[in-house]
């Protein structure tokens, strides 16, 4: 979710943020329940296109994309080098890449980048303040809750400055770390503490201030940003049910490979 970030607004971030990230669990178990790699191949097509649609300039974008390629690298690898398989390309010790061994890392690589993109997409394009308060509004998320968390966030930055402070207070009084495991643990206690100490002491006043506002006895409350329904949302529905739709369609009956369903079938 972005923070400080220049992005030209566009239809995505207009979307409900509890709608949005209702599509994006039902495209996580569409991906999580596919074995079929073609389908999965158009679906990693189409959220690609999409992410560009998201405002963030390009080169942001390919930067973003830097991590899940090594994901799909990872995740991929693993299987393709030791997974079951008739077919046997390459066997060298424990070793062993095989023609289906192959195609399910591909297979796994690809749901990975994907629950990944679903959620990069989410992020990219929805403010914290404004999910939090569509899921207080759309989802009756109980109010003390909501902005609890959104006490947390705004707290954030306060405690990396605090960190710090500290750490350049250390460095002026002379304060030198001890080498070694002993030294590593000094030094977290000699940060943690003072960090804990401050943390606990704002939660106590925040605490006393929302129960000062009656933010556990209040039903119902005004909210200063009204969160609802736009003509984004029946955009966004129709992509992902056309793009669901048209992948399921073009990997069954135009697909790119011929192995189609990667589960391993034993011969015989």
């Amino acid at each position: 979710m972005q923070f400080a970030l220049n992005i030209k607004e566009t239809w995505l971030h207009r979307a409900n943020p509890s709608f949005k990230l209702l599509l994006s669990i039902v495209m996580f178990f569409a991906v999580l329940l596919t074995d079929n790699i073609n389908i999965l191949i158009n679906i990693t097509v189409a959220h690609l296109l999409l992410l560009f649609f998201t405002g963030h300039p390009s080169k942001r974008l390919l930067l973003l994309l830097l991590p899940f390629l090594l994901l799909f690298v990872s995740s991929s690898m693993s299987m393709m080098l030791f997974g079951k398989g008739d077919t046997v390309w390459l066997q060298w010790g424990l070793v062993r890449v095989s023609e289906e061994s192959f195609f399910r890392g591909l297979h796994i690589g690809l749901k990975t980048v994907n629950m990944s993109l679903s959620g990069l997409l989410f992020a990219l394009t929805t403010r914290p303040v404004a999910l939090f308060y569509s899921l207080m509004q759309q989802c009756r998320l109980p109010a003390q809750y909501a902005y609890s968390f959104m006490a947390a966030l705004r707290l954030l930055p306060i405690m990396v400055g605090e960190f710090q402070t500290l750490q350049m207070a250390m460095k002026v009084r002379g304060v030198k770390r001890r080498v070694g495991i002993r030294g590593v643990y000094d030094t977290i206690r000699s940060y943690a503490i003072p960090l804990l100490a401050q943390s606990i002491r704002r939660a106590q006043r925040i605490a006393v201030a929302m129960e000062a506002k009656r933010f556990s006895a209040v039903k119902q409350r005004t909210y200063y940003y009204r969160i609802g329904y736009s003509g984004a949302d029946l955009y966004l529905f129709l992509y992902l049910a056309i793009m669901l739709g048209a992948a399921i369609y073009i990997g069954q009956h135009a697909p790119y490979l011929e192995i189609g369903d990667v589960r391993y079938k034993v011969n015989g």
